[in-house]
């Protein structure tokens, strides 16, 4: 079963999908650091490094050595600056062109099924009306398609990260019928949400200060089941290299509580405007907030510092032995881009099971 993922960032998307049995052939952004990411890390798959809006659903063809009769699913999170809740709310912002052109490759290529990820935003803008034109533009090109908002920690991500995804089943291939979205494994009346003490306690040697190289060794067992998990295959650490802070900073960080933020701080020090009201402490007994592309100012539950890349990749749900090319800030902002490989897998295991279904349809 074959998968191209356009705006495919690092790689969280084609990740998940590679851990439910898909094989990866293609993944697509014009940021260059996040494709050298995506390449280290899909080695089998062809990459393109080029703005989508210049290139043809042929081309990708061409450059994943694919016929567009063996695309089975194609991915992607179109960039959703244009649909989002803050700053300009426009239906025909340029930057939208981004999202047309994920409209057209899935038009050209017609594959069995898409995937297309945004933010929750997308749902409420113009009071759904940006929201009903992705479902009218996708259903005028052949799919029937279905659109839910999923949270990460109810698949066993250790983060509450909320997105929306569009799911289309191309009627002519695979017939008219609604995509069931997978049931949350985690929650009230199922398995506990992984909480962040669970996903990070075995990477908490080395505190504040310490440093260590981008490839080193583990120096704690794994204490837990999402542990275990993260580390299965991992020959060495990775990425989990400290942001050295100054001493007064540390000192201001330190009181923040667990689970805590700005408004625990001394008023003056708030008032004087050195601390950002975006300063939030993990809560170790909770799944993590959303990790975003900054991290500046979101700190580690119990060290008094940002979280290194390792740390923010196991928010995310990115097996250790995925590792991140760049400088540090590059591969930071890789991590809060992505979609969590954990809710990825989720999806495309449901998807894998409708594939199934076709072929098996097709063969009677």
């Amino acid at each position: 079963m074959n998968v191209i993922d356009l705006f495919c960032g690092c790689g969280g998307f084609s990740k998940g999908f590679e851990q439910a049995g898909f094989n990866i052939r293609l993944g697509l952004d014009v940021w260059e650091d996040a494709v050298k990411t995506y390449q280290f890390n899909f080695p089998s798959a062809a990459t393109i490094n080029e703005d989508i809006s210049n290139l043809t659903g042929e081309d990708l063809l061409k450059r994943a050595n694919i016929s567009a009769e063996d695309v089975d699913v194609i991915i992607g999170g179109p960039p959703c600056q244009g649909f989002s809740v803050s700053g300009k709310r426009l239906l025909d912002d340029p930057r939208n062109i981004l999202y047309k052109s994920f409209v057209k490759m899935v038009d050209d290529i017609q594959p069995k099924i898409f995937v297309m990820e945004n933010v929750p935003g997308i749902v409420r803008l113009f009071k759904g009306q940006v929201k009903d034109q992705v479902i009218e533009d996708f259903t005028h090109i052949g799919y029937n398609v279905t659109m839910k908002q999923l949270t990460a920690s109810d698949y066993g991500v250790p983060q509450a990260r909320n997105r929306v995804f569009f799911v289309g089943i191309n009627k002519n291939k695979l017939g008219d019928f609604e995509f069931e979205f997978p049931i949350p494994t985690h929650g009230e009346g199922k398995k506990p949400y992984v909480t962040t003490k669970e996903a990070l306690s075995d990477l908490d040697f080395i505190g504040d200060l310490t440093l260590l190289k981008n490839h080193d060794q583990y120096k704690l067992k794994a204490e837990t089941e999402y542990q275990e998990l993260m580390r299965k295959d991992a020959l060495e650490l990775l990425n989990h290299v400290t942001t050295i802070h100054t001493e007064k900073t540390r000192n201001i960080i330190s009181m923040v509580p667990d689970g805590g933020n700005y408004k625990n701080l001394p008023e003056e020090l708030r008032a004087t405007r050195k601390v950002n009201i975006a300063w939030t402490r993990m809560n170790s007994e909770k799944p993590c907030f959303t990790i975003d592309t900054g991290h500046n100012h979101h700190f580690h539950y119990r060290a008094n510092r940002v979280p290194t890349v390792r740390e923010s990749a196991r928010i995310q749900s990115f097996p250790d032995k995925f590792e991140f090319l760049g400088i540090k800030t590059s591969q930071l902002k890789q991590v809060g881009n992505a979609v969590p490989p954990l809710l990825a897998e989720a999806l495309a295991c449901k998807i894998k099971d409708i594939l199934e279904e076709g072929e098996s349809n097709v063969r009677s």
